[in-house]
């Protein structure tokens, strides 16, 4: 059966088409800057083709039916014609309380998810466009919605619910959801497998760390806590997110500066976290390059980013009453050393003990912590879009 995995940005379509269950990647790809000047699909396939192609991509229905086109091309496709395509999934980010596991998609889901926009206004729109899409051009091909939220539903309400007045939570539904559920679900379940050990017995705390990072808690096979909140700008400092703040210091801000809502949320996700406290960049990679250079608000933004990590690490070590596995994966967490060397620093306390030769592993499964160690301390590469290729699977056949 093949299926294509979308993942709907503003200005983006990350896509995947994969061949199940044999869990064959056939061909990916990305759709860059669509609506805006340059647009390009940066498209791969199995055999080792690479391919640039530019055009105008004036919205997310024609940036689908370009991929579309490129995956039957006689010249880059992996397809004869779209009739092999079986299924769709979409990562979709914000299921609310309403979708606890991954669903075919119907007009009743559409409807719920739309009325859950609000919640999560800079990703369920985008997430929709490609559903919509993909109804315009697929129309009896059926369409699958994974969400990022869905794992975490099995958080107690004496985690997930905030100290505000109760009828809030009653009337809008407020409360932490946590996302990255798709990536903390496969790593943690992926971890257990290498180790051959039984997930339903495990505590475990896995760290998705990259532009956007979060933290979860697993506790025998369920999520019990989770870094995110009711949208993804709470929890660690992120590439251009805040992360934790008091909201005192918000209303100051807003009393100071006389801000309205609008910029007030743009400020909090596109220009605070390691990009604000930097001054350089949200890319990790720039900001160690100009901390090793001496920028002192460089180094600052590195110090302040494995803080955080660490300090959720041992909150979760705590409610979860110790740790087995403590798993790293994302961009950051797969590929950056020396953050992995900064959040892992003085951890023997937990039962860590090191493996020194492994700790320069980087994009691969790798068990960084001795034969001895209490703790089994991973890298684990995610695989979202399987996850979802799974998902669609299961549900479709």
């Amino acid at each position: 059966m093949k299926i294509i995995v979308l993942n709907c940005g503003s200005s983006s379509i990350k896509y995947e088409l994969l061949n199940m269950p044999s869990k064959e990647v056939l061909a990916k790809g990305l759709v860059e800057k669509i609506g805006l000047r340059g647009s390009v699909i940066k498209h791969s396939r199995n055999d080792g083709l690479e391919e640039k192609i530019e055009g105008e991509i004036l919205d997310h229905q024609q940036g689908i039916e370009y991929l579309l086109g490129v995956l039957i091309s006689k010249e880059y496709g992996s397809l004869k014609s779209m009739e092999e395509i079986s299924a769709v999934g979409h990562r979709v980010v914000h299921g609310a309380e309403e979708f606890s596991d991954s669903v075919l998609i119907t007009d009743e889901v559409i409807g719920a998810l739309e009325r859950s926009s609000e919640l999560a206004p800079l990703h369920n729109p985008p997430n929709l466009k490609g559903i919509y899409a993909m109804q315009q051009l697929l129309p009896n091909v059926p369409q699958v919605g994974v969400f990022d939220t869905a794992f975490h539903q099995t958080m107690p309400p004496h985690v997930f619910l905030y100290g505000i007045p109760y009828v809030l939570y009653e009337k809008y539904k407020i409360r932490r959801y946590g996302f990255h559920g798709t990536s903390h679900n496969y790593v943690s379940h992926r971890a257990c497998e290498i180790l051959n050990v039984d997930y339903d017995k495990q505590k475990i705390i896995s760290c998705h760390l990259g532009n956007g990072a979060s933290v979860d808690a697993i506790k025998d096979g369920k999520s019990y806590d989770t870094s995110m909140g009711l949208t993804p700008t709470e929890g660690l400092i992120m590439g251009t997110r805040v992360g934790d703040l008091d909201p005192g210091a918000l209303l100051f801000i807003a009393e100071k500066e006389k801000t309205s809502i609008g910029y007030t949320r743009t400020m909090l996700n596109k220009f605070s976290g390691m990009v604000g406290i930097s001054g350089v960049s949200s890319d990790m990679r720039n900001i160690e390059e100009a901390a090793n250079k001496g920028n002192e608000r460089a180094q600052i933004a590195l110090e302040m980013f494995a803080y955080r990590v660490k300090k959720y690490i041992g909150s979760y070590a705590a409610a979860l009453g110790g740790v087995d596995i403590l798993i790293f994966t994302g961009g950051i967490g797969e590929n950056d050393t020396e953050t992995r060397k900064k959040v892992l620093s003085n951890m023997e306390f937990l039962g860590i003990e090191l493996d020194e030769k492994k700790m320069n592993k980087r994009g691969e499964e790798t068990l960084l912590s001795t034969k001895d160690s209490k703790v089994k301390v991973m890298v684990v590469p995610t695989e979202e879009e399987l996850m979802i290729a799974n998902d669609t699977f299961e549900l479709v056949k």
